[in-house]
């Protein structure tokens, strides 16, 4: 059997935390700011946790992290 490999692109995305959780960031913080309240930037910069429903996903896509 071939070792697993990883999702490279997965990887470039997601960071595991300590407790197994998976970090992401958050989407539409690229451009187009003038249309959005300072507020709403704010909150784009910080990074969120993965879904319930999409943690077991995360999981296959980076078997070795």
């Amino acid at each position: 059997m071939p070792k697993m490999k990883t999702k490279r692109a997965a990887a470039k995305r997601f960071k595991r935390t300590k407790s197994g959780l998976f970090k992401r960031g958050r989407a539409n913080s690229s451009h187009f700011f003038t249309s959005k309240t300072t507020k709403r930037k704010r909150r784009l910069r910080k990074g969120a946790i993965v879904s319930p429903s999409d943690q077991r996903r995360v999981e296959r896509l980076l078997p070795n992290s």
